[in-house]
């Protein structure tokens, strides 16, 4: 099972609520980076690949830039817990990879979780991607980066 976490590209700081908040002009930009990087990595079109999204319009905006059909689960909105990203995406023991569009610092937490299997953070910039995969080694499960993406660092 593949895992991508996707935090949402930039937000405008002032909106009704913190679940209105919608992408800046330069977070569209971001957004639309990071899916071109994504989908020349991965076909996140095809049937293995699930993608879950916050109910967040920034998150919604986001996914969006995927261009495929995606699901808003109330377990990724802002302030949830780790384990509810991880339960939300079945992870490790899920059939499907998974992108996960959510929010900071929940995601940190779970990049932090996967790492080194304790409770943690770790800092995830705007509109970057984080992509683990699980495997087995010598009957052994593994969690292995495969790779940390940011709109600053793809082409």
């Amino acid at each position: 099972m593949q895992l991508i976490l996707w935090r949402h590209a930039e937000a405008e700081d002032d909106a009704p609520s913190d679940l209105a908040r919608q992408l800046t002009v330069k977070g569209h930009r971001q957004a639309e980076k990071m899916a071109a990087w994504l989908k020349s990595q991965v076909d996140v079109g095809a049937t293995p690949w699930r993608v879950i999204a916050s109910p967040a319009v920034r998150t919604q905006q986001t996914a969006q830039a995927l261009g495929v059909v995606f699901e808003t689960l109330d377990e990724i909105a802002p302030d949830v817990s780790a384990q509810s990203v991880l339960k939300a995406a079945h992870w490790p023991q899920g059939n499907e990879n998974v992108v996960v569009v959510g929010h900071q610092p929940t995601l940190g937490m779970v990049a932090a979780q996967l790492m080194n299997g304790v409770d943690g953070y770790v800092a995830v910039k705007k509109g970057a991607m984080w992509w683990f995969e699980m495997r087995q080694k010598g009957g052994t499960p593994q969690t292995v980066l495969r790779a940390m993406a940011s709109p600053d660092t793809v082409a």
